[in-house]
């Protein structure tokens, strides 16, 4: 099954039902809807689901709009088993009505078969599609994605509506340490920052992101920051370089161990005799 293909059908299923009132859709056309109430507790989460962070708050005021409203759009699910079923769109919603404690919940039974990998890719793509994943959650969507079906930043930016230089901003969040990433999935920093910071060793990205949270640095200010840590690595390269390009004429200037550290050169001497040669060596100077 194509990359994405099944998926805009259910939704626009979902779409059509909402539109027209669930009541007055035909089940005996072609594309049938089978809209039914089922019971929360038969309906297993998908195993694939990328998202791993849902807000209390927000599944809370959820829940109250629910119980004030009733259930606006229903879920989606497929039939597994004699009144089991899983779950394809719509896990806040359902995750809602469990702390509403409501027993039934709308759903559309979509008449389909999904394989693990058709179930992944539901997942990732309708959670895309809505703006349901944090910056991190969708980096890996994203790698999932192209990794599964081989396929190019370009092919996916197409099927995902986006950039083809969002897909690989976006996913060269991945290269961040789980310190930096774990700050990010929590807010304690913006996307902004963290696209600034990818390219600094662990250690560097710790400070920048301390100093982040403690002084309320803007993105701006992050990127002056990280430019400095950028500009003095460097400098530091650039001395390395220059005293290396001179080590075979040092290995012939001195002839005892020593060794190139940085913008430095370390002398061992075995014996008071080569420090007095040394010595006599800088006489000469």
């Amino acid at each position: 099954m194509a990359l994405g293909k099944g998926l805009g059908s259910i939704l626009a299923e979902v779409e059509l039902a909402y539109e027209n009132e669930i009541d007055s859709i035909d089940l005996n056309s072609k594309n049938r809807l089978d809209i039914r109430e089922i019971k929360v507790d038969n309906i297993s989460p998908n195993p694939y689901q990328p998202r791993k962070y849902f807000d209390e708050i927000s599944l809370n005021e959820l829940s109250q709009s629910i119980i004030t409203h009733g259930l606006l759009q229903p879920i989606v699910v497929i039939k597994k088993e004699k009144d089991k079923f899983l779950l394809v769109s719509g896990e806040r919603r359902l995750r809602a009505h469990k702390i509403a404690k409501i027993e039934k919940i709308q759903a559309v039974v979509a008449n389909i078969e999904l394989d693990s990998l058709k179930l992944r890719e539901l997942a990732l793509i309708e959670n895309i599609q809505r703006d349901n994943l944090n910056s991190m959650e969708l980096a890996n969507s994203y790698a999932q994605l192209i990794d599964e079906h081989k396929i190019r930043h370009e092919d996916l930016a197409k099927i995902v509506h986006k950039s083809r230089s969002h897909i690989t901003n976006t996913m060269r969040l991945l290269n961040l340490s789980s310190y930096t990433q774990e700050k990010l999935i929590s807010q304690y920093i913006s996307q902004g920052h963290a696209k600034i910071i990818v390219g600094l060793n662990e250690e560097k990205q710790k400070i920048v992101v301390d100093t982040i949270i403690g002084q309320k640095l803007s993105v701006r200010d992050t990127e002056n920051l990280v430019k400095k840590y950028k500009t003095e690595k460097k400098d530091k390269i650039k001395n390395i370089s220059f005293l290396s390009s001179y080590r075979d004429k040092f290995k012939k200037a001195l002839p005892f161990k020593h060794k190139i550290k940085g913008n430095s050169i370390e002398i061992s001497f075995i014996n008071n005799q080569e420090i007095e040669k040394f010595i006599s060596l800088l006489k000469k100077v």
